[in-house]
C-alpha cells in the first residue's frame, strides 16, 4: 500500500517536470526541469516513489505514474 503524503512545492515541480518527460529521467535531468538542487532530489523522488506517485523502471531513472498524473 502506497503511503499518503501532501505536495509540498517541490514535490509538485518534480512531477510537473517529470509529467514533461517521454522517457524516464535522471536526477540532473529533473534538477533541470524542476530547479530543484540534486543535493535534495534523492529524498524527495523516495518520498514521491513510496507513495506510488513515480516508479523507477531502471536503476536512477524516474518515470511519473498514473496516480502521479492524478495529483497534479
Amino acid at each position: 500500500m502506497a503511503k499518503e503524503i501532501v505536495l509540498d512545492g517541490d514535490l509538485k515541480s518534480i512531477l510537473k517536470a517529470l509529467s514533461k518527460m517521454k522517457d524516464p529521467a535522471g536526477n540532473s535531468e529533473i534538477e533541470k526541469a524542476s530547479g530543484i538542487e540534486k543535493s535534495k532530489l534523492a529524498s524527495k523522488m523516495k518520498k514521491l516513489k513510496d507513495a506510488g506517485l513515480v516508479d523507477s523502471p531502471e536503476r536512477c531513472k524516474y518515470c511519473i505514474t498514473a496516480s502521479g498524473k492524478q495529483k497534479l
